[in-house]
């Protein structure tokens, strides 16, 4: 068994603080920011900004920071979710919903499962997938 984690870091244009703590209400977990200011580096963003943080312990681990080179037309990855705890997939897809509409609702498809698809207020792409038990 291998001991890579994958940890998608997302880079925001001045609200990384804000989408953090969004993403801490929807899967929990401890959230660890560290600004510009603390870490000597205000002369690249305002001291204020987010220089790394990380949610951790919850349901996801997600990295993310505050940079002047985040745009939305520059991502090139959706962040995939999947599970067969329905309950809480659903949760999760409701919470990341908040202020949008999802390109595709949770829905059973061809291949058995639910799935959805939404673009979060914060720009970032988001796929669930919840297995349905086979008979």
């Amino acid at each position: 068994m291998s001991d890579i984690k994958c940890n998608p870091y997302i880079f925001f244009q001045g609200s990384a603080r804000e989408a953090m703590e969004f993403y801490k209400s929807i899967f929990g977990g401890e959230l660890v920011v560290n600004t510009y200011g603390e870490l000597g580096m205000s002369d690249a963003m305002p001291a204020d900004k987010l220089m790394h943080a990380e949610l951790k312990g919850g349901l996801v681990n997600i990295m993310g920071s505050d940079t002047a080179k985040a745009s939305p037309e520059a991502k090139k990855i959706t962040i995939s979710l999947s599970g067969e705890n329905e309950a809480e997939l659903r949760k999760v897809f409701d919470g990341l919903s908040a202020d949008i509409t999802p390109q595709f609702p949770l829905k059973k498809e061809a291949w058995g499962d639910l799935f959805g698809m939404l673009t979060d207020k914060y720009s970032v792409d988001w796929m669930v997938n919840i297995s349905v038990p086979k008979a």
